[in-house]
């Protein structure tokens, strides 16, 4: 573990040095550990792939006394026995309109569009953790045969439900934002509503596999 001071109230804890399955066990683990036990000065929590960032009420405790404690918390999270992970199982149109830069991705790898839809959804990908908006998981890890980087300019306005890669990830916009990532199809699925428990469809830890459908098909399921 290593400790670095992000601001007068926050603390970075690195928990590994690479991206994979044993660094975000360990992640994972200590979330759900201050998760179940929050300490009183506890305020926030932000993990990453490798990395947990903690806000702390300064008022309270200081960066040793956060310290400290978070190596006890990461002492005994090792313990925990590590939880089955969900299957999310994600519909989407790899065609026409919903998929602008899956002919480039195509291109760049010298394989068909059925080559790319075909290992897009060959596998299941880990939702590593999620960020940029609420419910956008980061997920990984993609094929190195359609690994692609973002685009050099990044659009104003992605759809919702767009589907995209960037290097080794993928992912799906929750809602219409700007966005940079090279976008291959859509799924109609909401990925994040407030009348449901939780809101994301997608949690930290979870399994995801995406399904290929016609735009007949993405219409019927956008349908009220």
């Amino acid at each position: 573990m290593r400790f670095r001071a992000a601001s007068d109230q926050s603390m970075l804890i690195d928990l590994g040095d690479e991206i994979g399955l044993a660094t975000h066990a360990r992640v994972l683990k200590l979330l759900r550990l201050l998760q179940k036990e929050p300490p009183a000065w506890l305020r926030n929590m932000q993990p990453a792939y490798c990395s947990l960032l903690i806000s702390f009420d300064a008022s309270r405790v200081d960066h040793a006394a956060v310290e400290t404690a978070l190596r006890r918390f990461e002492q005994r999270s090792e313990s925990l026995r590590s939880l089955q992970p969900r299957t999310i199982r994600i519909p989407v149109c790899y065609e026409g309109d919903f998929a602008p830069d899956i002919h480039e991705v195509a291109r760049l790898h010298n394989l068909s569009i059925k080559d790319v839809i075909r290992i897009h959804t060959s596998r299941a990908y880990l939702a590593y953790f999620l960020g940029f908006v609420p419910g956008f998981a980061y997920l990984g890890d993609l094929s190195e045969d359609i690994a692609t980087p973002r685009l050099d300019t990044p659009r104003k306005r992605v759809p919702a439900g767009s589907v995209g890669i960037a290097g080794k990830q993928t992912a799906v916009y929750p809602f219409a934002t700007p966005g940079g990532w090279r976008l291959i199809g859509r799924t109609p699925l909401p990925l994040f509503r407030t009348d449901r428990e939780p809101f994301g469809l997608i949690s930290m830890g979870d399994q995801v596999r995406f399904r290929s459908i016609s735009p007949g098909k993405f219409e019927e399921l956008a349908s009220p």
